[in-house]
């Protein structure tokens, strides 16, 4: 929209009118669809597969005539569910919060004065400037049009773009991917078109994402094991002689012990986690499940300006017929004298005019003094020059106004506007040169200039009559006078260089897909490492028609693909998912939005990135930087490795508070039960929770990049060998050798009944030999690969301190009287104290053995 169509549209509401509406009609926003109530939240912690188990459990025990432990299976699945509900609800709530640090801003007509508003504070009667990636975020009435295209396939389901005219209405959630646009807001809110659709489908349900898949295949995994083999156990004990009521008895214990109770909740709140680190370190997650793929990604395709380069044009060198001029300076300061002799700087003048009069960006200072790009980069860049050299573009477009204007169009690769006569004309030197009468070989320049890394327009112009006839591009933009060339130099992003090698240490490879010049791709990738010897460099015309064969060109570190269209990136994602890649795709604009869907990871610019992109990102960069990409990865890897560390943890500890019920179950009760499934539940709630959840909290390992993506899942060879092989048998042989010992030097053998007092302290060790082992086996879970010494301790003081609660706990159930009574446990004797305490030696000991044995094979 240029300013001379706004001012003739109107100056729009008064701030004091806009005040008024927002009181009387709201913000302008859709009531969303009402999550589940709190309460049916809560009761869905109570029936999940592990709840369920348990909530059989209890009903078994009151069969077999033991209320008591019915109840406290009861208390369990009741402050379990209440924890897990509180973390759901917590994630929830930081999502949310995260999500609103992307608010969508809208530009409006008032008082006179052009703004930029939250989209909330939009009210009926604002007059709205749509150009091409905006969102539109209320119904308007079209009042002027500039070859608008409107996507409403959202609303609709036509994938093709509508073409309104004036008078027409445009709807709030709908996106404008071409052209530009003056708009009434006619109506906000819940009043919108889209607001009564959404009050139809705010029922529909998002399939489960492939973290969800895998993970609910380990809850139904360990429920099938629980549940067979306590009925594995239970019918084994009943034919060894045990009494019904003992074989119950076992089997609940066996179903109790296997239970993970924590571990639902712990998955919540570890990616909970992961999303609010990323979000510190500018990369916003809109989904959480996004979090965990992000760790598994083979291959990122990154577009160059923005992402690469720090997208802070300044006009570098400026070639005209009547000769080049070097010009000096950085940012959007318009400082700086332009030297050259009288005839140089005529002819850059008059290019510069022309750039300016067919660009709508510009260089603005903010209130703190600095000056800033407002809109397109390049177009600011070409500001600067302007001010500069004394032009003033308000005053052009006063004296004399815009009257037409054909948009950017990517295939076109060139913009043009009419004012006065004159056709105005920009865009890539392959796309305007042929439209020329030029002498010399100015596209040979126009290559060095690319050469060199600068991003380079051609400005053109040419007289047009004053009726009309503007609509095709093909007739108007021809027969053109070549007014020069504008290189731009754009610096690569700092620490761009250790961010590729970064990459490729993780085993991610890269390419730069860009609608630019390919010499100018292939420099800017050759000076931030990406380059290599025998990457392609190839131009989007040229791919191959076959997504097989465009797989194996690109699949290839450091390909260069220039001159993409949207519908090139969305078959390079493609044709890389056929190879096998889970592929990262970034993109900004409008046409980037399926790529984006189809890529396994979509990554949004959140500074320079239109709304659509925004919308179709899996991932939004806050910073638009690509080292934030290789950060994200990171925190992906180290989330699964957190999970895969928890996992651990849970089915170690299952081990040990297992091996007393198949002890009892196997010798047909001749050994006494050394835990009752009280305890076991005190485990799991009282001493297992809090250091699962610190695991869950982890920071990334030093060496989580040089891992192969996918080569850690959440369940594998392993996990299941440290937890049934390594760890959990050494904590059931400490925990045995304890309670065993105990009642041997009580003077009990093997086949009698113990007494009460002795059974109680024999228990009391085994309880504390399983206690302090898992405060061992949480500091051997930090690391699949180093042993507990060479971890540092501080690094995750969650861990301390929950490790600090487990001891407070522990000393809590020995020597509180009513919980020692209700678990059924004393205080250890001193050799019971003695062969606890070696509990922890021993696990750090075989843990480090068994890794050290790992890695020399």
């Amino acid at each position: 929209m240029t300013q001379t169509e706004i001012d003739v549209a109107g100056s729009g509401l008064s701030e004091e009118e806009a005040r008024e509406r927002l009181a009387r009609d709201g913000p302008n926003e859709i009531a969303v669809a009402k999550a589940p109530s709190a309460v049916r939240q809560l009761v869905a912690q109570m029936v999940h597969f592990f709840a369920l188990l348990l909530w059989a459990a209890a009903g078994m025990s009151l069969v077999a005539g033991m209320p008591q432990l019915a109840v406290a299976i009861v208390a369990v699945v009741v402050l379990n569910g209440v924890f897990a509900f509180v973390q759901e609800r917590r994630a929830e709530h930081a999502t949310q919060r995260l999500a609103e640090m992307l608010p969508a801003r809208v530009r409006v007509r008032r008082a006179g004065r052009t703004r930029v508003i939250d989209a909330r504070e939009l009210v009926v009667g604002d007059r709205v400037l749509l150009d091409s990636g905006d969102k539109v975020c209320g119904d308007a009435r079209l009042v002027h049009v500039s070859a608008l295209g409107v996507d409403e396939s959202m609303l609709t389901g036509e994938s093709a773009a509508v073409r309104p005219d004036t008078g027409a209405t445009v709807y709030a959630g709908t996106y404008v991917v071409g052209g530009r646009a003056l708009a009434d807001v006619v109506a906000t809110g819940s009043r919108t078109r889209l607001a009564a659709i959404a009050a139809q489908t705010h029922e529909a349900v998002r399939p489960p994402s492939p973290l969800a898949v895998g993970l609910h295949r380990v809850v139904r995994t360990i429920a099938v094991l629980s549940v067979s083999v306590g009925l594995v156990f239970f019918a084994l004990a009943v034919l060894l002689g045990l009494p019904v009521a003992d074989g119950a008895v076992l089997a609940v214990g066996v179903t109790v012990a296997l239970v993970p109770e924590g571990l639902l909740p712990t998955v919540t709140l570890s990616l909970a986690r992961a999303a609010q680190r990323m979000a510190s370190q500018h990369a916003l997650v809109r989904n959480l499940e996004a979090v965990e793929t992000l760790g598994d990604t083979t291959f990122v395709c990154s577009d160059k300006t923005g992402t690469l380069t720090r997208n802070e044009m300044t006009v570098a060198r400026v070639w005209t017929p009547a000769g080049a001029l070097e010009l000096s300076g950085v940012g959007y300061e318009p400082t700086g004298e332009v030297p050259g002799s009288p005839g140089l700087l005529s002819a850059v003048r008059e290019l510069t005019t022309s750039a300016v009069r067919s660009s709508t960006g510009r260089a603005v200072q903010e209130k703190d003094g600095r000056w800033t790009a407002h809109g397109d980069a390049m177009e600011a860049a070409l500001h600067v020059l302007g001010l500069r050299l004394g032009i003033d573009a308000d005053a052009l477009e006063t004296s004399d106004p815009v009257r037409h204007a054909l948009p950017f169009d990517a295939k076109r690769r060139r913009e043009s506007v009419v004012a006065g006569g004159v056709l105005h004309l920009k865009g890539a030197p392959d796309s305007v040169l042929p439209r020329c009468a030029v002498d010399g070989d100015v596209a040979g320049t126009a290559l060095r200039m690319c050469d060199e890394g600068l991003r380079v327009l051609a400005i053109a112009r040419r007289e047009v009559p004053a009726d009309g006839g503007y609509d095709d591009p093909d007739v108007v933009e021809r027969d053109l006078e070549l007014l020069g060339l504008v290189g731009f130099a754009d610096p690569p992003r700092e620490g761009i260089e250790r961010a590729v090698a970064q990459c490729r240490q993780a085993g991610v490879r890269l390419a730069v897909v860009t609608g630019d010049h390919p010499a100018t791709a292939r420099a800017v990738a050759q000076q931030v490492g990406l380059l290599l010897p025998d990457s392609p460099v190839v131009v989007g015309a040229d791919l191959p028609a076959d997504d097989a064969s465009l797989g194996r060109l690109l699949d290839h570190d450091g390909a260069v693909v220039a001159r993409v269209t949207p519908e090139d990136k969305l078959r390079i994602a493609r044709a890389l998912q056929g190879r096998g890649h889970v592929v990262a795709m970034t993109g900004d604009g409008v046409n980037d939005g399926p790529a984006l869907r189809e890529a396994d990871i979509g990554v949004a610019m959140g500074r320079s990135g239109t709304d659509v992109a925004r919308a179709a990102a899996d991932l939004v960069l806050l910073d638009d930087a690509f080292p934030t990409i290789v950060r994200a990865i990171e925190l992906g890897r180290a989330t699964t490795g957190n999970i895969r560390r928890f996992l651990t943890y849970h089915l170690t500890d299952n081990v040990a508070e297992l091996a007393p019920f198949v002890v009892f179950g196997l010798t047909a009760g001749a050994v006494p039960l050394a835990l009752t499934v009280l305890m076991v539940l005190a485990l799991d709630i009282g001493t297992d929770l809090l250091p699962a959840l610190a695991l869950g909290a982890e920071p990334p390992d030093p060496h989580v990049l040089d891992e192969r993506p996918g080569q850690r899942q959440l369940v594998d060879r392993s996990v299941l060998v440290r937890a049934f092989l390594v760890l959990g048998p050494t904590e059931a042989a400490a925990e045995l050798l304890s309670f065993l010992t105990v009642l041997l030097v009580g003077g009990w053998r093997f086949g009698d009944e113990p007494t009460t007092g002795l059974l109680l302290v024999a228990s009391g060790a085994a309880f504390t030999t399983v206690v302090l082992g898992q405060l061992a086996n949480a500091f051997a879970c930090r690391s699949e690969q180093e042993p507990v010494w060479r971890v540092p301790w501080t690094s995750n003081p969650l861990l301390l301190l929950a490790v600090g609660f487990e001891l407070a706990t522990l000393a809590a159930f020995l020597a509180v009287p009513p919980l020692a009574r209700a678990l059924e446990l004393r205080p250890p004797t001193a050799l019971g104290w003695a062969l606890a305490a070696l509990a922890a030696p021993l696990v750090v000991v075989v843990d480090a053995v068994h890794k050290t044995t790992r890695r020399k094979t």
